[in-house]
């Protein structure tokens, strides 16, 4: 479909098939936080980075993406839920794609929780917005997560590939999941999904060297890229955080190599 083919080539390197995110959806779960008070600084220096794309819900479209700075694609956020909520890891449709094309996306993303107590509810939600996106030639990122009573471990390869599949199962372009911590057991979550897998960037980690590391062996265990937020928009230089990732991404550069940058 050459309308879908188009909107991906805007939020991904044309020539590899790489892709750098920073999702900046947080505001909807918890607020404010450091990092996405000015959200409009903070698109202009991701961009200026080398990012691809920035996950925005509806809202703040117009006051976070348009106007100055670097060209950035769009990805719409159409989940949300709070961490006040009384199920925190429930994700309910707050936008359609129909509503997403008419605020200019170049794609839009679902968050879907696998093992959590409204599962069934997420699904079903994740069903019909790929429909709609078959339709539309939008191009879908599904943000994929094991999380529950029945989830012992988040980052374990058995669940981690089981919601990589599952989100290509159900029509998504591009799957985001959980890192399993080295390049060898990432390497059965990308095998095993045949569409692109993005990795989450979690929460704040201690270095940039963590972070990078992360990077480097998810790409080397056959990633298409990455999605970070708190470990980009949190750096004191987002920018130079954004650069060093995409040299790892875009460029197979080396661990050094992205490193020296932040230096």
């Amino acid at each position: 479909m050459i309308g879908k083919t188009i909107r991906m080539e805007r939020i991904m390197d044309r020539a590899k098939g790489t892709i750098v995110v920073v999702p900046m959806d947080h505001g909807v779960t918890v607020g404010p936080i450091k990092g996405l008070t000015t959200l409009k600084e903070m698109v202009n220096a991701v961009a200026q980075g080398g990012a691809n794309a920035v996950v925005l819900h509806k809202g703040m479209v117009a006051v976070g993406h348009r106007g100055g700075g670097e060209d950035i694609g769009l990805i719409i956020h159409l989940s949300a839920g709070t961490a006040l909520a009384q199920d925190p890891n429930c994700k309910v449709l707050v936008c359609t794609v129909e509503e997403a094309i008419k605020l200019g996306a170049d794609a839009v993303s679902i968050h879907v929780n696998i093992g959590a107590p409204d599962e069934k509810t997420m699904l079903r939600d994740f069903g019909r917005v790929a429909s709609s996106c078959l339709d539309w030639g939008m191009p879908l990122l599904a943000m994929v997560y094991p999380r529950g009573p029945k989830i012992e471990n988040p980052y374990d390869v058995a669940v981690v590939k089981h919601a990589a599949r599952l989100g290509a199962e159900l029509g998504a372009d591009l799957v985001k999941v959980p890192y399993t911590g080295d390049p060898e057991s990432f390497q059965e979550v990308t095998h095993g999904c045949p569409v692109p897998v993005l990795i989450a960037g979690g929460e704040k980690m201690d270095t940039d060297e963590d972070v990078l590391v992360m990077v480097k062996g998810a790409m080397d265990a056959g990633g298409a890229g990455v999605s970070i937020g708190r470990n980009v928009f949190q750096h004191s230089n987002p920018h130079k955080m954004v650069e060093a990732i995409s040299l790892l991404v875009h460029k197979g550069a080396s661990l050094e190599e992205a490193l020296g940058v932040l230096r």
